[in-house]
Order: C-alpha cells, then structure tokens, then sequence
C-alpha cells in the first residue's frame, strides 16, 4: 500500500495537471524550488503545513482536497476478487468470457 507521502504527492500532482499547471508554475506561483515541489509530487519529501497550505492556495482549492486519495489507493486483491465476484455472478455470459480468457492465458 502507499504511504501518505507518495499519496499526498500524487493527488498534488493530479490537481496540478487538471488546473493545466506544469511544476515550473505552480513553484514560481508558490515560492518554492521546482526540485522541492518535485520530491513532494514524487513522494521523497513530505511538506510542512506552511509548504502545504501555499500549494494548496497556488491550486485555488481548500487545504482538505489535497487529501482526498481513497481513489488513488490500490485495491487489495481480496477486495479485488469480491468485486469481481459480485459482477461476475450477475452476469455468466462475461463469467464464461473471462473464464475462458483465463484458461488460455495460463
């Protein structure tokens, strides 16, 4: 599983690249090094709260969404396999698919 750094700096730069921002932008519009804002994106450092806040503002959103990367997770496989299970048991004609598609990749 990721860890809160390499998370947090993930969905930094997911926002970044919605809001059409490249690394360069968004540190010279916050007041930071590009190799900082490179090593909060790529999970080596993680940023103070000050850090944190002025990414936060050069993004133009509230500090919390900064935080919100239950999407970003990987699954686990158990829980992979539940949901897999679940759709497949709604419909065989896709269960016959991907047993089939199983069966000749092994």
């Amino acid at each position: 599983m990721k860890n809160i750094k390499t998370l947090l700096g993930l969905r930094i730069r997911e926002i970044r690249k919605q809001n059409k921002l490249t690394q360069e932008q968004l540190a010279e519009k916050i007041g930071i090094e590009i190799p900082s804002l490179s090593n909060i994106e790529n999970g080596k450092n993680y940023p103070n709260s000050e850090t944190i806040e002025k990414i936060a503002n050069g993004l133009n959103i509230p500090i919390f969404k900064l935080f919100i990367f239950e999407h970003l997770k990987e699954p686990d496989s158990k829980k992979m396999l539940q949901e897999i299970n679940l759709v497949l048991e709604k419909n065989p004609k896709l269960l016959k698919t991907i047993y089939t598609i199983t069966m000749n990749l092994k």
